[in-house]
């Protein structure tokens, strides 16, 4: 026998003796288990996502809305540029708009031509806090990103909601049914079709950039509260209403005449294989802190696709406002067509539009009825007083 053999049969030996009981009623020597589990590795790695789309239109009408004289006008609805964050639970979100304003701050605290600039922490589907400038939860045409209208307008009630503000939100999506859809902590509306409930409320400073809400130049000078609820069942349904106060809507601090903007909102919107409707309604107080200076409005929206690439949209809002002695009631049709320029594929169902989007061109005829003159004077936002047509191309990536 060498002496190879002999060490490792001595070394053998010594192993088993470690895990055997000792000869003489000793001890059992029992083998080390390692109880603890290890410790986690933190994963940092970071996603980015750089994004944007433009949105130039022309309209087409002598005096299509009252002080227009053009008989062509060109504008440019949004032009904008974004990106995004992810790392594990956070999540931030940038987007500029170039055809706004960049020196005023519409009472906010930042510059108009800011859109979103906010982070937010997913604790949960059902809880994740948000905090910066964020598009407000009261209005659900509202919170239907621009690039995903319908039509080429939001309409006149847009003026109505409180558009973005600078304040802390906490949100909720995808609840009771288990999870039916990705919530990446970025939601502001219903972009995806979840089951179950959601919510958002809201706490933020002034709302200047509303069109019912007087710009106070300072960003903190009031502050507004708001409160969403919705509920989902995948594309056949998504329902929600919301309410929000805001105070000193008259814009001046020293106001002791000044009264609080109130806004009530509900809405549907409903996908069937080829076909969208919508229905949404606005119930409105003391706009720019004026009393009596009241609104309500409804909106209708059905749209279908004739074929894969050509969609016809038709789209009502009315409207019946006092201010005043002045009472008047009015509306503004929508007739269109969307023809989608290479589309991603040929699906119609509402997740799948948001990639169809991307190359777009929209005509749309207006028709315009009802008190439109004294309707105009209640400043009602974008409606048109007489009939327009309008077109738009829409480059997204």
């Amino acid at each position: 026998m060498n002496k190879g053999t002999i060490k490792i049969g001595v070394a053998t030996a010594a192993v088993l003796f470690m895990n055997t009981a000792a000869v003489a009623g000793g001890d059992i020597m029992e083998p080390v288990v390692y109880t603890e589990e290890p410790a986690k590795v933190v994963d940092w790695t970071s996603k980015h996502k750089f994004f944007g789309f433009s949105q130039i239109g022309v309209k087409f009408g002598d005096g299509a809305k009252l002080g227009d004289d053009a008989e062509i006008g060109f504008e440019a609805d949004r032009i904008r540029l974004g990106w995004k964050y992810f790392s594990g639970p956070l999540a931030a979100k940038v987007f500029l708009d170039f055809a706004k304003d960049g020196t005023d701050n519409g009472g906010i605290g930042v510059p108009d031509l800011v859109k979103d600039a906010f982070i937010s922490y997913k604790f949960d589907d059902a809880a994740v806090l948000k905090a910066g400038v964020i598009k407000t939860p009261v209005g659900m045409g509202f919170t239907i990103p621009g690039w995903n209208l319908d039509v080429i307008k939001r309409g006149f009630d847009k003026k109505l909601a409180f558009e973005r503000a600078f304040g802390l939100m906490l949100s909720g999506r995808d609840i009771g049914y288990g999870n039916n859809g990705k919530v990446d902590g970025l939601e502001m509306g219903h972009e995806r079709p979840w089951k179950g409930f959601g919510y958002d409320l809201m706490v933020s400073g002034a709302t200047g950039r509303s069109g019912a809400v007087n710009d106070p130049g300072k960003a903190n000078q009031s502050n507004a509260y708001m409160g969403r609820l919705m509920y989902d069942w995948g594309q056949e349904l998504h329902a929600e209403v919301s309410y929000g106060v805001t105070g000193n809507a008259d814009g001046d601090n020293d106001s002791t005449t000044g009264e609080d903007y109130k806004v009530f909102n509900a809405g549907i919107d409903s996908h069937f294989d080829r076909a969208n409707v919508k229905a949404e309604y606005y119930d409105v107080e003391n706009i720019r802190g004026v009393k009596g200076w009241d609104m309500q409005t409804l909106a209708l929206t059905g749209t279908y696709y004739l074929t894969d690439t050509l969609e016809a949209a038709v789209k009502y809002i009315g409207g019946s406002g006092d201010k005043g002695t002045l009472s008047a009631d009015a509306s503004n049709i929508y007739l269109g067509l969307n023809y989608y320029i290479n589309p991603k594929n040929n699906k119609m169902d509402r997740k799948s539009r948001r990639a169809r989007n991307r190359h777009r061109i929209q005509v749309n005829y207006v028709l315009a009825s009802g008190d439109t003159s004294d309707f105009d004077q209640l400043d009602a936002g974008a409606f048109y007083a007489e009939d327009a047509v309008l077109l738009q191309y829409q480059f997204k990536f």
